[in-house]
Order: structure tokens, then C-alpha cells, then sequence
């Protein structure tokens, strides 16, 4: 079966054992940074590998570049290779599901280094959970192996070519509309949101139980914003260049492909002072 976006409970338990088959639990929680690896520890998908977000996804000792910098392709090699991934390997990424994050950076990022069979688990463990199926706390042992990637710098942009692009790119926004537009900010240091920006937040791509909504529904959402704009003229944000892989992810599942991913986002944006700073709508 080929991985693109999304996989349901059904269809990932269906391909438990499969030697070609790499599961990833990305579970984070920004207020306890532990909770994910407990949660891990406690129980995950039988088969699953743990990913840190701060560790395994983000290079914190990076300055300038938002509270989670990409990492070098380097060090995010040597996770591929600590996990055993080949480029052969299918991956399905899973976290809490609905508005937690996390996989789809995972995602994002395998994208990015030219992994196209990779899914997001639709709904996360908890829809897994409640799908009856089946849970383990056993590491497993796995084989290393000898990964070498590289990220498409095409796809991802830093804040030079976005003060350059600003007024021609359609800068899409994932965080919250209070977040947006100034009210409130519980995490970084300016409220506001980048000039010129359009909000878009990334509960607006989820039904109710927390699975995203259908391709079609998400479809006519973004073709609504995006107007006569292709999917190549939309950069997503959001805080830290996290949350945002939702929209991006959304968009790809919605076939809307081409889209990109301003990394530093609004943390990375706010570390000079001298950038230009908008509240409201």
C-alpha cells in the first residue's frame, strides 16, 4: 500500500510487522517537554520508534532561526540511521492527533529529504485507542542503519527571501485568531503576526473527533483563500514552524501540492526587532 498524507487506524494495524514499515511516535507537550517519551514509555503502537521534537526534530542550540530551528541534515541523518530507515522504508508518523503537531513536522521533514511514502496516522493514538486496537511498551530493537539526506532548500525559506517575496507570496499563519491577531500570547515574547499575513488556524482542517476533514472539504477552504494564486505561492507559519506542517499537510492531502514552509516563523520573525510587526485582521 502506498503512503502519501494520511492513514486510518484500520489500515496502519492492517500493516503491523511489515518489514518495509517504519511507525514513529512524535507525541510533545510544549508545557511538559518529558510527557511524550512517558507517554511513549507507557504504552505506543507495537513497533513504534520515539521522536523528540526538541531532540530528534529541532536543533535548539541555533539562534535566530525560532524555537525549534530545523536541525542540520547531518544530525537528522543520524536519527534516520538510529531508527534503521532506508529510503525503501514506508513511515507513518502519529502523535495525540487533532491540533497536537508534531508527526506532521515529521512528515514535512521526510518530505523534504526526499521520503515521499510517508504518512500522518489520521487522529493520532487517540483514535487508535478508541479503535480497540492494539498498544505495547516494549522498545523495539532495531537494526541502524546508514542514513544520508539532505533537505530541498527549495522547499523550506528563511526570513532574507521572505522580506524579499512578502508582498507577492501568499504568507498563510496556523496559530489560533487570538494569537494572530495580537490579543494574547502565551509563548513568545511580541504578540502580532508578520504583515501582510492571512490567518488560517490549524483546528480549521479538523472534524469534530479530531481526524482531518475530507479531501474535498479542505480542497474548496483553501482554494477559497488562496484565490487565483497556485499552491507554490503559499508559505505557511506559524510559531515556531511547527504547527503550521498541519496546513501544509492539509493543503497536499486536499491535492493542492507546492506549497512551503517559512521555518523560523513568528518566533524566528520577532528575533530583530527591527522587523515590522501588524496587529488585528
Amino acid at each position: 500500500m502506498k503512503l502519501s498524507t494520511l492513514i486510518s487506524p484500520e489500515l496502519l494495524a492492517a500493516q503491523l510487522g511489515a518489514a518495509d514499515l517504519l511507525i514513529v511516535d512524535c507525541r510533545f507537550e510544549l508545557s511538559d517537554t518529558a510527557r511524550g517519551a512517558r507517554d511513549y514509555a507507557q504504552a505506543h503502537v507495537p513497533g513504534a520508534v520515539y521522536a523528540d521534537l526538541d531532540h530528534d526534530l529541532s536543533d535548539l542550540s541555533k539562534r535566530g532561526l525560532g524555537r525549534h530551528p530545523l536541525p542540520d541534515a547531518s544530525a537528522f541523518s543520524a536519527v534516520l540511521s538510529r531508527w534503521g530507515w532506508t529510503p525503501a522504508m514506508r513511515v507513518v508518523a502519529y502523535d495525540d492527533g487533532g491540533a497536537a503537531s508534531a508527526a506532521a513536522r515529521l512528515w514535512w521533514m521526510l518530505r523534504v529529504v526526499g521520503a515521499h511514502e510517508v504518512a500522518v496516522l489520521d487522529g493520532g493514538i487517540k483514535t487508535w485507542r478508541e479503535s480497540g486496537l492494539p498498544l505495547e511498551a516494549a522498545v523495539p530493537r532495531r537494526t541502524s542503519s546508514q542514513a544520508r539526506v539532505d533537505f530541498d532548500a527549495k522547499a523550506i525559506v528563511y526570513t532574507d527571501e521572505l522580506l524579499q517575496r512578502r508582498n507577492e507570496a501568499l504568507l498563510v499563519d496556523a496559530r489560533g485568531a487570538p494569537r494572530f491577531r495580537g490579543e494574547v500570547e502565551p509563548i513568545d515574547s511580541v504578540a502580532g503576526h508578520v504583515p501582510g499575513a492571512r490567518n488560517r488556524p490549524l483546528t480549521d482542517n479538523f472534524e469534530a473527533n479530531g481526524r482531518y476533514k475530507s479531501a474535498q472539504a479542505l480542497r474548496e477552504a483553501f482554494i477559497a483563500q488562496l484565490g487565483s494564486r497556485a499552491p507554490s505561492e503559499v508559505i505557511h507559519m506559524c510559531g515556531s514552524g511547527v504547527s503550521a506542517c498541519i496546513n501544509l499537510l492539509a493543503m497536499e492531502h486536499a491535492g493542492l501540492t507546492g506549497s512551503r514552509l517559512y521555518a523560523p516563523s513568528w518566533s524566528g520573525w520577532i528575533s530583530d526587532p527591527a522587523r515590522p510587526i501588524a496587529k488585528g485582521v
